[in-house]
C-alpha cells in the first residue's frame, strides 16, 4: 500500500529514534558504529530528501558499519536495545566470507551491521574510514556504497542525486565529496573504475530528464558530477589499472550479488 508524504514523514521520524537509540548507545558503550544505505543518505541530506517522498520511498531498515574487532561488543549492544540475532543467517554469513550480521527489532525493522567492509560487486574496505565522519559514514563512502552496484536502479540513482545537490565535489572528507580519494580508488582498480564511471554517466542522464529537479538543480549536479568525472579521468592509473584495461569488458569485472533472504 502506498504511503501518504505524511506518513513517509512520520515513519522517518520514528526511525530517526532508532538512529538515535543505536547510536547514542554505541557511543556511550565506545563502540564505532557508522549509520549507512537511506537512513545515512536522509540524515545527510535533509534539504533534499523531499525527492525521496516524492518517489513514495518507504523505509524499510536500518544499517550500519562497525569494526570487526567489536563483534562480541555489537550483539550485546543490540540484545541489550531488544534485538534479536539470526544465529543461522550468522553462519551463513561466514561460510560466504561476509562480515556482516542482522539484527531484528520486535517491531519488525532489521538491521544489517557489516564489519569493516562492504563486500558486493566490488569491496569497499571502511576499516580505516569508520572515524572520519558521525553518525554515517563518510560522504564519498555514501556515494561508493551506491557506484558498486552494478545493476543501479532508480532508488539508488536518486540517493546520489540528492548527495550531489546536497554536497559540493572537493579535496576532503569532513565537507565535501572527495574526489581525491574516489580518483585514487579508481585508478588503482579498473573493476571499481569500470562500475562506478558507468554510474555516474547514468546518474548524470536521469538527473538531466528528472523532472523533480529544477533547472538550478540539475546545473549544480550535472556540474559536480562533471568535477569528478574529470578528477577521475586525471588521476594517473596503475600499471595493473592499464593492464585489466586492454582486456576490457571481454572478462567479467564484478561480483555477482545473492540477496539474503531474511
Amino acid at each position: 500500500m502506498e504511503m501518504s508524504i505524511e506518513e513517509l514523514k512520520k515513519q522517518e521520524e520514528e526511525f530517526f529514534k532508532l538512529r538515535d537509540e543505536i547510536i547514542g548507545e554505541a557511543d556511550k558503550r565506545g563502540i564505532t558504529l557508522r549509520i549507512l544505505g537511506a537512513i545515512a543518505f536522509r540524515t545527510k541530506c535533509p534539504n533534499y530528501k523531499y525527492l525521496e517522498y516524492d518517489l513514495g520511498r518507504a523505509l524499510t531498515d536500518i544499517d550500519f558499519v562497525a569494526h570487526y574487532k567489536d563483534m562480541s561488543k555489537i550483539e550485546k549492544l543490540f540484545e541489550d536495545l531488544g534485538y534479536t540475532q539470526d544465529l543461522a543467517l550468522k553462519t551463513i554469513m561466514k561460510r560466504m566470507g561476509s562480515k556482516r550480521m542482522i539484527f531484528y527489532h520486535p517491531n519488525g525493522i532489521h538491521s544489517d551491521v557489516f564489519l569493516d567492509e562492504l563486500k558486493f560487486c566490488h569491496i569497499l574496505n571502511l576499516k580505516d574510514r569508520l572515524e572520519i565522519d558521525h553518525p554515517t559514514i563518510s560522504l564519498s563512502d555514501l556515494l561508493l556504497e551506491k557506484l558498486q552496484i552494478v545493476e543501479i536502479n532508480e532508488k539508488d540513482i536518486i540517493d546520489c542525486i540528492i548527495l550531489f545537490r546536497e554536497h559540493e565535489v572537493g579535496e576532503d572528507d569532513k565537507t565535501t565529496i572527495n574526489m581525491k580519494y574516489i580518483s585514487k580508488l579508481f585508478s588503482g582498480d579498473w573493476g571499481w573504475w569500470r562500475t562506478g564511471t558507468m554510474n555516474l554517466d547514468k546518474i548524470k542522464h536521469f538527473a538531466e530528464k528528472y523532472d523533480k529537479l529544477t533547472d538550478e538543480d540539475k546545473k549544480i549536479v550535472i556540474e559536480r558530477i562533471d568535477k569528478l568525472r574529470e578528477a577521475i579521468d586525471k588521476h594517473p592509473k596503475s600499471m595493473g589499472w592499464k593492464m585489466r584495461a586492454k582486456v576490457g569488458d571481454k572478462k567479467k569485472w564484478y561480483r555477482d550479488v545473492e540477496e539474503v533472504i531474511r
